[in-house]
Order: structure tokens, then C-alpha cells, then sequence
């Protein structure tokens, strides 16, 4: 991290989200960890895409947080994790248009995303879904439980 906060002044972010089936309904959740103390969040939508949901979650986190900080997001959505890394800056100097000339898919959580995480420092990490990852694995959990609340 090129943040030189301590340890314990991170704050630690999982994201999940998905939908069953793809678009369908979806959930989203995100877990986030500050000195021992733990607050899950969690939503859904009634026809939704596994990508809408993955950014969904991480726009929740952000917004969610009260002050700047130091924070470390783990997401296993490579869509996010590039999306934001490294693909938002093209888009948007050519106005929300992707490499073909189209515009962005999502661009209204793009730019969610792009605005909560102006007031932080992030290192955005990849992790591998379902690979034993508890606190992904609890995100997982809960966004499908979201899910599954609104499915009926």
C-alpha cells in the first residue's frame, strides 16, 4: 500500500455480489473491519447483473464511511478491480465511451464509486471467490441471502 498508516488504522473492506440468474435478482454485501469492530452491509434488487451487484457493493461501502481513510478493499470481481484500477481512466477521457465507441455499461456506479472514493487512499486487491477466503465467504453469504430474501 503506498499508504504509510498503520495496520490499525485500516479499514478493511470485503465486496461481493451476484445474481441467480444472470440478469435476475441479486444481492450485494460488503463486511468491513475498523480496530476488532465488524459492520456488515448488505441489499438487493429485483432484476439486476452480477456486475451491477459487485459494484453496487463497493459503492455502499465508500459512501458508508464517515471520514477519509486508509483503506484496503478486496473484491473478487476482476470487472471491478480492473474497472477501477485501470479501465475508468480511458473512460472517462473519452467522455464514458469504452474502447469501441460505446458507452460505459454501469457508468451511474462507476461514477458512484469514482466520487466515495475521492476522500480515501485505496488498494483495491483481487482475491479468488470460493477459494477459502473467510471474510469473501461471508460476503458471499450474505449477498446471497439478500438475494434470496427478495426472490419469493
Amino acid at each position: 500500500m503506498d499508504s504509510d498508516a498503520p495496520a490499525d488504522q485500516v479499514v478493511e473492506i470485503w465486496t461481493d455480489g451476484g445474481c441467480k440468474p444472470n440478469p435476475g435478482p441479486g444481492g450485494w454485501a460488503a463486511i468491513m473491519r475498523f480496530k476488532g469492530s465488524v459492520r456488515e452491509l448488505s441489499g438487493a434488487a429485483a432484476e439486476t447483473t452480477n456486475n451491477r451487484m459487485e459494484l453496487t457493493a463497493a459503492a455502499e461501502a465508500l459512501e458508508a464511511l464517515k471520514r477519509p481513510c486508509t483503506i484496503i478493499l478486496h473484491t473478487d470481481s476482476e470487472y471491478l478491480k480492473n474497472g477501477i484500477t485501470r479501465w475508468h481512466t480511458g473512460w472517462v477521457r473519452k467522455n464514458w465511451r469504452n474502447a469501441a465507441g460505446d458507452p460505459v455499461k454501469n457508468m451511474d456506479l462507476w461514477r458512484r464509486i469514482l466520487e466515495a472514493a475521492k476522500a480515501h487512499t485505496i488498494e483495491w486487491r483481487w482475491v479468488r471467490g470460493h477459494s477459502g477466503d473467510k471474510m469473501n465467504d461471508r460476503a458471499d453469504e450474505l449477498a446471497t441471502a439478500a438475494r434470496r430474501a427478495i426472490e419469493g
